[in-house]
């Protein structure tokens, strides 16, 4: 099968360069972001690096909506939330009924935007535990091993078909870890609800999952959130893939055995001065939990924490800025 992904950027390079390169399918990448595509045309490809090291060279295919010309079977989606209505829109002409879409976004809200282009039977979502990292235009470095990290993937139908078990063959050949489920809603809040602890709180503290991890208070605060949140999944009808306990042991996992050197996503955008996507993260629980008359203040109180954080960045950098240019005149 022939893939596109919508989103160069460190998931997006991720899930196609391993395809490529793994896999041997046939892939194109379309994105929106122009020092991007002026890196990449000028390069020839995308510099690829494993945690900081073997800085090499992979020749890519990567246009705008606007110039592609190509007919994948498959669509990968990964763009910020917020942006993505924006660039559906622009890759709304290419897209056509034979065709099927896969994402496995941060946070929750970009399913409803892609229903718009895709009738149901044809979307599927998933989860990614699997870190990376956009250095810069056409430079990403991928965290872990290979073969580090699992994911997950589900049908908008809960019904297992044909092209999906291709796309997990696919996957499976690019060293992408997938696994199968039937519950959708569970499978993508159990990556929310990962998000919630690890992203947000290393992101207001500026530290990375391991340095979380090794305070002797993590555990209770994960705790804490997990709770909440499980609690207004279930007041939501929304049975998660895992027990409690299980996405409390894998938060711990992750933090010290997995990717302990690594700054999640959400910080990665607050330290570069973009906006982080809080507000479909714990904001999303927080929302899940007012349409069920269930109060989740912590994730309230940490969604507003993190805007907080966001805008101190900012108030910062403005102070250095200043102090800087004094001292220089």
């Amino acid at each position: 099968m022939k893939y596109a992904v919508i989103g160069a950027g460190a998931m997006g390079y991720r899930y196609g360069v391993l395809l490529q390169e793994n896999a041997g399918v046939d892939v194109d990448f379309v994105d929106t972001w122009e020092p991007n595509l002026a890196k990449v045309a000028e390069q020839g490809g995308v510099y690829v690096s494993r945690d900081h090291e073997g800085r090499h060279l992979v020749p890519i295919n990567l246009y705008s909506p606007e110039d592609y010309k190509g007919n994948p079977d498959v669509w990968i989606i990964f763009v910020k939330q917020m942006q993505l209505e924006g660039v559906l829109e622009r890759c709304a002409h290419l897209f056509n009924d034979k065709q099927v879409v896969f994402s496995a976004m941060n946070g929750y809200g970009h399913f409803e935007k892609i229903q718009k282009y895709f009738s149901d039977d044809r979307i599927y979502g998933g989860t990614a535990m699997i870190a990376t990292v956009l250095n810069g235009p056409g430079d990403v470095d991928f965290i872990g091993k290979s073969g580090a990290g699992e994911m997950h993937m589900c049908a908008y139908t809960e019904k297992v078909t044909d092209i999906e078990k291709k796309i997990a063959e696919d996957f499976k050949a690019a060293n992408l870890n997938p696994i199968i489920t039937e519950n959708f809603m569970g499978t993508c809040m159990a990556k929310v609800i990962f998000n919630s602890v690890v992203n947000t709180l290393c992101t207001m503290y500026e530290i990375t999952m391991g340095q979380f991890i090794e305070f002797d208070g993590a555990m209770a605060m994960a705790k804490q959130l997990i709770d909440e949140a499980y609690d207004v999944c279930d007041r939501a009808g929304i049975r998660l893939i895992e027990s409690r306990q299980d996405e409390l042991k894998s938060i711990d996992y992750v933090c010290r055995v997995g990717n302990p050197l690594h700054y999640p996503s959400m910080y990665q955008d607050m330290s570069k001065g973009r906006p982080t996507e809080v507000d479909y993260i714990n904001g999303y629980i927080a929302k899940l939990g007012r349409e069920n008359d269930y109060p989740a203040r912590t994730h309230e109180f940490l969604t507003r924490g993190v805007h907080l954080a966001e805008l101190a960045w900012h108030i910062h950098k403005e102070e250095a800025e200043k102090a800087e240019a004094e001292q220089a005149a």
